[in-house]
């Protein structure tokens, strides 16, 4: 499936449409998008992260002047705000994502965006609202937008800005995951690897808010202790390198707290048939990433003596499901929201980036061992 990340104008949810790309090479004096409110609400250009063809980021990826069209009757014209880059959106410029874009393609998946204007049958959404991508598609990294109202979603505007930005996928991930796969309670246990990563980080502040264990699995690095230090502050239980799966000392662990019912892997390879042979009888590992670039190999013993359960995940596929199910989506939103506001689920460490500097910012999110998350400030 290729989706048209350019021009999202007046789709319904079943079908994209999409109208020819017209770029411009930005002046070295250009800043803000120009505007027009004439009759039609008409926007004419704004800036965006654009490429045209799949390779390396640093290569591919040019700032442009972007023609934006008429907003329509159901459409509406949002200021993007901030919007994060993540493993997802490197992929899809790479070509190596599971859905790619029709090219050019605006890059970014995710990020928070203001309500400007509104067409005149808009009933959901009113200037100043704040609005999040409903699904994967819409390029957000960019100043402006033309977008149909079916395309977003709203949320609180007095969230902070970054925990708006990086909500839609990462702590998304981590929710369900949390709460589809096991009937986790209080006390139950959760082992994850990436546990430094996006949604390494929702999933300790979600269980922890639950009541839920989690054995929290690191790559070790130079700064182990500091991080170990940061996510026991955000929440988790345990943290420990991956070698200590390996030892037997991880024996001791276990008398402190159950073996997990849940195992959460984003990497893949060695570091997932790890986190299997530690699982309870019965349970589950699901896989939402493979960093590794490797096979998940299951030894036939978990399966005939453990019959743990072997599942996957991908937070596009669930909205796509859902699309019908509006409300399943807005209780999950929701519920985030309420755990930011108390304060128990904040963003990812994050460095802020002007749009200018978009080089700078795909740069290092390209880079190993990176803890801090590249987001884009429009």
């Amino acid at each position: 499936m290729r989706l048209p990340l350019l021009r999202v104008c007046s789709r319904s949810r079943a079908t994209f449409t999409a109208a020819p790309l017209k770029l411009k090479r930005l002046s070295d004096n250009a800043n803000a998008c120009h505007f027009t409110h004439s009759a039609g609400l008409r926007a004419q250009t704004c800036k965006a992260l654009v490429y045209s063809k799949h390779g390396d980021p640093a290569q591919v990826v040019q700032l442009e002047d972007v023609d934006l069209p008429p907003i329509g009757a159901q459409d509406v014209l949002v200021k993007m705000l901030a919007a994060p880059i993540n493993p997802s959106d490197i992929n899809m410029i790479q070509g190596t994502y599971a859905i790619l874009p029709d090219l050019p393609a605006v890059g970014g998946n995710e990020g928070v965006a203001e309500v400007i204007e509104v067409g005149s049958q808009v009933n959901s959404l009113k200037t100043g609202d704040w609005v999040i991508p409903k699904d994967a598609g819409l390029g957000t990294w960019r100043t402006e937008a033309v977008l149909s109202e079916d395309d977003v979603i709203s949320l609180p505007n007095n969230i902070p800005l970054l925990s708006a930005a990086t909500l839609g996928v990462n702590p998304c991930t981590a929710f369900r995951m949390l709460s589809d796969f096991e009937d986790l309670k209080p006390g139950d246990t959760v082992i994850q690897n990436a546990a430094n990563s996006g949604v390494g980080q929702a999933v300790i502040q979600i269980a922890a808010a639950r009541g839920v264990n989690t054995i929290n699995v690191i790559r070790d690095r130079p700064e182990f202790t500091h991080l170990s230090d940061r996510l026991k502050a955000i929440g988790a239980t345990h943290v420990i390198k991956e070698e200590a799966l390996r030892r037997p000392e991880i024996k001791e662990l276990f008398k402190t707290c159950p073996k997990p019912k849940l195992a959460l892997n984003g990497v893949g390879g060695k570091s997932a048939t790890e986190l299997l042979r530690h699982l309870q009888i019965g349970g589950s590992m699901v896989t939402y990433g493979g960093m590794a670039k490797q096979p998940v190999t299951v030894p036939v013993s978990a399966l005939i003596f453990k019959d743990v359960k072997v599942r996957g995940f991908w937070v596009t596929q669930w909205k796509r499901d859902h699309t019908s199910d509006e409300g399943a989506f807005k209780a999950m939103l929701d519920e985030l929201c309420s755990l930011i506001k108390q304060g128990k689920l904040s963003a990812p460490i994050c460095t802020k980036v002007s749009l200018q500097d978009y080089s700078k910012a795909l740069e290092a999110a390209t880079m190993p061992f990176t803890s801090a998350k590249q987001v884009l400030i429009m």
